[in-house]
């Protein structure tokens, strides 16, 4: 018995005998960087579908169209899952017909399907007020016109940011000024704001409830707040911009002039805040401001950005931000979703848009003489003027138009090149002007008109020369390199002939946009006797019916003499 025990005794232990030592535990390595996409458009204008003309090319390239932008999108995130879409405001306002008939429904229903995430509001998103602006986010029938598309509108899935945007009444921002978002693991920080000029750009009965206040003191709060919530990887969406470097054919990934309001924002921005997209200047470049990448993705749906971050975690601090700026070009499938969106309102909206209202003899294009003038810009003020100029519409002699509110060419074809004119459609007008203005009619002194010329070189919104295009019979000289207040020789201001002197009284048409000191032209603010009288596309589509067919108009009403 004390044999059989030892034997049993024996086998119990070896196992133990022969297991492997422990070994010290080895400490995790560091965890690898995240790579994340962001990308970015901006100032989309309701553009759904591909923009004819120049809007619809980057330099040679025949580039935009919803359906093919978010093919590009789906493309670009098949590549890099951890994606996330974003924007830099203007999406909505100043819309070609299909979006704009239906107060820009159709365009916020194609972000939903192509994937957008956050933007910022820009100064557009306030044309029809905020109140709009609201109900495009949470969806409802449009107060006065219902649902034209007999179905429910569910309103944005994406959020709007607005950080710089203050409600008067309680002090409260209009929209949430953050949003974070989980992109490959790492959270993201999302902070929106649009140029403070917001307030001056668009009519003041639409802002009048709310305040603009300065774009980096509210995206430094922001930031610092982001902060506090464990966020470090910090972008901002701005809707200011830069303006392109080069007239001719740009690199799409240059940079851009230096200066203005945006490279103002950019300099005092907290070092929380990694990466700048913005828009509104329509411009498409890819900077460096002190370390600091800024991009802007041009206009209409022609272009997006891609901006690749690397992200160190588990903290989330950037360690390198590059971008690149793609052309959406017409050589891909047309995306589905968006494709069903497009065609759904164009087929609502194409009796009304292919109404023949007049013809033209050959192009009306928006090119500018080096004094500022455009042929188109020429007749919309001739047709302002046309508009206003009978007694019962307020006697007008001279019409001022923006040269910011002429928004498409009309072009003829090669029919008109063969001697036969070609058709204008309403469609094609309303692209022209789609910002549903007034024309109005005032009393200017001389003295009124000539430092509102003079608000040309030195404007306070545009920071650059922004010539007004004139009707018919106006003229005047300047010379640009003349002393601030000097440019414009003031004997040579003229109608029909005559001279204004400062004192005469002159009776003047503009749109409601330039009246209520649009562009920053505040010298309007100072006319009286205001009379409304007819929508600014009406005074155009009148214009068309009554002199077609119409031949574009000598551009030498204003002379630059030097």
């Amino acid at each position: 018995m004390r044999l059989i025990r030892t034997i049993v005794l024996t086998l119990a232990i070896a196992p133990a005998a022969c297991a492997p030592r422990p070994q010290p535990a080895v400490p995790p390595g560091p965890a690898p960087p995240v790579t994340i996409q962001i990308l970015a458009i901006n100032d989309l204008h309701g553009h759904l579908e591909p923009p004819p003309g120049s809007n619809g090319r980057i330099n040679a390239v025949e580039a935009g169209g919803a359906e093919y932008l978010a093919t590009h999108l789906r493309q670009a995130i098949a590549r890099q899952p951890n994606s996330i879409v974003v924007a830099a405001g203007d999406l909505v306002g100043a819309s070609p017909l299909v979006s704009s008939a239906f107060h820009d429904e159709p365009v916020i229903e194609a972000l939903d399907a192509i994937g957008l995430s956050v933007t910022t509001v820009g100064n557009h998103e306030f044309d029809e007020g905020y109140e709009e602006l609201l109900r495009l986010k949470r969806g409802g029938c449009h107060p006065r016109d219902g649902c034209q598309d007999g179905d429910a509108f569910d309103g944005a899935r994406f959020d709007y940011l607005a950080a710089n945007v203050v409600r008067k009444a309680d002090g409260r921002p209009l929209f949430p000024a953050t949003a974070v978002r989980t992109v490959g693991g790492v959270k993201v920080g999302f902070i929106g704001v649009t140029t403070r000029e917001t307030a001056q750009i668009v009519p003041a009965s639409v802002t009048r409830d709310l305040t603009f206040v300065n774009e980096a003191d509210a995206a430094n709060a922001a930031a610092a707040g982001l902060k506090r919530e464990g966020v470090d990887a910090i972008v901002l969406l701005i809707h200011e911009g830069l303006r392109q470097r080069a007239q001719g054919p740009a690199e799409p990934n240059g940079c851009a002039t230096p200066g203005g309001a945006l490279e103002a924002v950019v300099s005092r921005l907290s070092g929380d805040i990694g990466v700048v997209i913005s828009g509104h200047s329509h411009g498409f470049y890819n900077c460096r401001i002190g370390s600091r990448l800024v991009t802007s993705a041009s206009s209409y749906g022609r272009m997006y950005t891609r901006i690749t971050l690397t992200v160190a975690a588990p903290s989330g601090r950037i360690v390198t931000a590059e971008a690149a700026n793609e052309i959406v070009t017409r050589d891909v499938p047309r995306d589905a979703a968006v494709a069903a969106v497009v065609a759904k309102y164009a087929k609502l909206v194409e009796r009304v848009a292919g109404e023949v209202v007049g013809a033209v003899t050959g192009d009306l294009k928006t090119e500018a003489t080096a004094a500022g003038e455009s042929a188109l810009g020429n007749l919309i003020a001739d047709a302002q003027l046309a508009a206003a100029s009978g007694a019962e519409r307020g006697s007008a002699v001279v019409a001022f138009m923006n040269r910011g509110g002429v928004r498409a060419e009309i072009l003829a074809g090669p029919g008109a090149a063969a001697g036969s004119p070609a058709p204008v459609t309403y469609g094609a007008l309303h692209s022209v002007q789609p910002f549903g203005n007034t024309v109005m009619t005032l009393t200017m002194t001389g003295d009124m008109i000539r430092r509102l010329l003079e608000q040309q070189f030195d404007n306070p919104v545009a920071g650059a020369r922004q010539i007004l295009q004139v009707s018919n019979g106006f003229t005047y000289r300047y010379r640009s390199t003349a002393a601030p207040g000097q440019r414009v020789e003031a004997q040579s201001i003229q109608v029909g002939g005559r001279r204004i002197a400062p004192s005469d009284r002159v009776r003047v048409a503009a749109s409601d946009f330039l009246l209520n000191g649009g562009d920053g032209f505040s010298v309007f603010g100072e006319g009286t006797d205001r009379q409304a009288v007819i929508g600014d596309v009406e005074a155009l589509v009148e214009y068309f019916r009554a002199r077609s067919p119409i031949a574009s108009p000598a551009r030498d009403r204003i002379v630059r003499i030097d």
